[in-house]
């Protein structure tokens, strides 16, 4: 069955089934129901309408469900209601269902689980890794959530800030994760961006688009990770970066700074270099600088470490990084880094042996493994 069909299907049926009634929890059970027996069912016999199918069994899934649950059976009157066999109108309610997901009850962060597990389709592995967590402990989590919203009502949508930071965590996961996400998450905040007047919405678009823009220039055909550095800015979208540069210019000249148009920024300074060697590495500090004084983030404070080392030094960026918790994610391969522009080769091919064991997907693992061995490798000469 095709996964990209499904992704596309799976959020309209959703919405159908919360709106005839079902609390979100049960909804989305019976969805995953109706996709399994579509897994079965497909391949041999598909359908004419796949989201009429899907809402159909999905429906009949949720009545089984309600039907079963003996403090639910008030809910059996709903079986007058079965949306009737034929075409599903072709509305694009995903944007909807993430606003419904950040539903006042619920704390952002769980807000942002429950969407990311239920909308865009991650699993709670993939949430658990860009949460930094334990997968046991997101699983609890999202779990939790759903029992909030269990049977409340989704009149009240979330707020917008909520929603951008489901939005950045899709996109940033379907930009190097193992399902390709980012140009759907760019699609909705183009939407949001048409729809709502927001500086950090604009910034969110902007930030997206300039990433995007360097996407095909990131692996090598082999599919190993290229660092920025040694990227060919040929391969860069120039058209995006364009368009990702006045939404940003547009949205900082409303002087309400948030941290989506601080990244943006960054990014955007990288964008305009010819080179490597010609980045405006002070300006890219100082947005850092700014950034860390809006989110507080020692993962922001990891990536300035890495700025302060090229604008001031290695040294200097080493004096930044030894400020910062050592057992942050890729703090150790920003040390091998660091140490290896500070001229300790023998150094930096440790960590990034140490850095490939502790990283988070294969390609970074096979790129800082790599790393270490051409070091070993200058060094036995």
């Amino acid at each position: 069955m095709d996964e990209v069909l499904i992704r596309s299907l799976t959020p309209g049926v959703l919405g159908i089934l919360v709106r005839r009634g079902a609390d979100f929890a049960a909804a989305e059970d019976a969805v995953q129901d109706a996709l399994v027996e579509a897994v079965r069912v497909w391949p041999s016999d598909p359908p004419r309408d796949p989201k009429g199918w899907l809402v159909t069994v999905a429906w009949r899934r949720f009545l089984d469900a309600t039907r079963a649950d003996t403090a639910r059976r008030r809910r059996e009157d709903l079986a007058d209601e079965e949306p009737a066999p034929g075409p599903v109108p072709a509305v694009d309610e995903t944007l909807q269902l993430y606003f419904l997901c950040a539903h006042p009850s619920l704390t952002p962060a769980s807000a942002v689980a429950l969407t990311l597990r239920a909308v865009g389709g991650l699993t709670t592995r993939q949430i658990a890794e860009a949460y930094l967590v334990p997968e046991a402990t997101m699983a609890q989590r999202i779990s939790r959530a759903k029992r909030t919203v269990s049977g409340v009502r989704f009149d009240r949508p979330g707020d917008v800030a909520t929603v951008l930071r489901v939005l950045y965590l899709v996109f940033n996961e379907g930009y190097s994760g193992d399902v390709d996400l980012s140009a759907e998450a760019i699609r909705l905040t183009r939407q949001l961006a048409a729809a709502i007047d927001h500086p950090e919405v604009s910034g969110l678009l902007a930030l997206m688009l300039l990433h995007h823009a360097r996407r095909a220039a990131r692996t090598a055909p082999d599919g190993s990770l290229v660092p920025l550095a040694e990227q060919d800015r040929s391969r860069w979208d120039t058209r995006l970066i364009g368009e990702g540069v006045d939404v940003l210019q547009a949205a900082l000249a409303r002087d309400r700074l948030g941290e989506f148009q601080a990244q943006a920024a960054i990014a955007a300074l990288h964008a305009d270099a010819p080179t490597a060697e010609e980045t405006d590495w002070v300006q890219i500090v100082e947005w850092y600088d700014e950034l860390a004084h809006l989110t507080d983030s020692p993962v922001v404070r990891l990536n300035r470490a890495v700025a302060v080392g090229e604008a001031d030094g290695a040294r200097a960026g080493l004096a930044a990084l030894a400020e910062l918790d050592a057992s942050l994610p890729r703090y150790t391969a920003v040390a091998a880094y660091l140490h290896e522009r500070d001229g300790d080769p023998a150094m930096a091919a440790r960590m990034y042996a140490e850095a490939a064991r502790k990283a988070p997907n294969l390609a970074e693992r096979d790129h800082l493994t790599r790393q270490a061995a051409r070091l070993n490798s200058h060094r036995s000469r």
